[in-house]
C-alpha cells in the first residue's frame, strides 16, 4: 500500500469516527511553574495559572454559567486524560461533571481548578486573593498565597457574590 494512501484511509478513518460521535481520546498537560510571589505553582500547558475556589469542598463546583465565564474551567471530555508535567502528582487528578455542560471539570487534589480571566499571558496571577475565595494552587495542593516576608501586601477584599467579582 502506497504512503499516499495510508494516509489518506488515516484521515478518511478518523472523520468518519468523528461524524458517528466517538470521540478520539486527547490529552492535556497540567505542569508546574515558579512564581516570583506565590511559589511553584499549578498551571496549564500554556503556562496560565490555575485556581481554585475555596467555597467548592469535595469536589463539587458552584462557578457555572456567569461565573464560568469570569472564571473559565479547566474543562475535559469522558474521555480526555490529563497528563502530569514535572513537579505534578499524577495521582492527585481527577474529574467532575460540571452542571452547566456535558463536559468534565479536572481536579488536582479534589478541587476543581479554573483560569482567571484576568490573565492574559502566562505568569499573571491576576485573580489570586480575588473576592477572598479564588487562590492560585501550589503543586502540593496547598493554597497559594504569597508570603507574609519582604514589602508584598495583599488586601483581599470580601464581596457578597459567592463568585469573588
Amino acid at each position: 500500500m502506497s504512503t499516499r494512501f495510508s494516509r489518506v484511509l488515516a484521515l478518511f478513518s478518523a472523520v468518519a469516527l468523528l461524524t458517528a460521535g466517538v470521540a478520539l481520546a486527547a490529552t492535556i498537560t497540567v505542569r508546574s511553574a515558579n512564581n516570583a510571589k506565590l511559589g511553584r505553582i499549578v498551571v496549564n500547558s500554556g503556562g496560565m495559572t490555575l485556581y481554585q475556589n475555596t467555597r467548592e469542598k469535595n469536589g463539587v463546583t458552584r462557578c457555572s454559567n456567569s461565573c464560568a465565564r469570569n472564571w473559565p474551567p479547566l474543562l475535559v471530555t469522558r474521555s480526555e486524560k490529563v497528563k502530569a508535567g514535572p513537579g505534578i502528582n499524577a495521582s492527585k487528578f481527577g474529574k467532575v461533571k460540571r452542571p452547566d455542560s456535558h463536559y468534565y471539570q479536572v481536579t488536582y487534589y479534589g478541587k476543581p481548578l479554573y483560569r482567571s480571566f484576568r490573565d492574559v499571558k502566562r505568569g499573571n496571577v491576576n485573580g489570586e486573593g480575588i473576592g477572598g475565595i479564588w487562590f492560585a494552587i501550589k503543586t502540593n495542593g496547598d493554597l497559594a498565597m504569597p508570603s507574609s516576608t519582604g514589602t508584598t501586601t495583599t488586601t483581599v477584599t470580601t464581596s457578597t457574590n459567592p463568585y469573588g467579582y
